[in-house]
């Protein structure tokens, strides 16, 4: 008997068919679900952290001038150019600033810097830090 001949006789393995879990995949839904609900109150691409404000330095990431005045803010991502919508969760206040520095460090635990003109409007110069909501708005 050839080789060919004895393969044609042994019958085909096939994978029994799996059927999905209906409780794993509902159970998915209803995480999902709750967690949005949850949320509800965030806006899409929100996020929230601490803030605080810087006024030292001469140059920024972005290779302008540093004006403590103006209403700029750094972060670790994001485009330079990005407007951002900064609002201080504890007063309400808001203020729109113009990314164009990189920072705060990493180990520090802030979401992002703010200069002494954004920070004035938000109302944190005294507390130096604040908990706030960071949207970003586009370029």
């Amino acid at each position: 008997m050839s080789l060919m001949q004895s393969s044609l006789r042994s019958p085909l393995r096939r994978r029994p068919l799996r059927v999905p879990d209906l409780r794993r995949s509902a159970r998915a839904v209803l995480v999902a679900v709750i967690g949005a609900a949850l949320s509800a109150d965030h806006a899409v691409g929100a996020e929230h952290g601490l803030a605080s404000w810087y006024q030292s330095g001469h140059r920024t990431a972005s290779g302008e001038v540093y004006r403590p005045d103006g209403l700029t803010c750094a972060r670790r991502r994001g485009r330079f150019g990005s407007m951002l919508r900064v609002t201080n969760l504890a007063t309400g206040k808001s203020v729109v600033c113009r990314l164009n520095d990189r920072g705060p460090a990493s180990w520090t635990g802030r979401e992002i810097d703010l200069s002494r003109g954004s920070a004035r409007q938000l109302g944190i110069l005294s507390a130096g830090t604040a908990r706030v909501k960071v949207e970003v708005l586009g370029k």
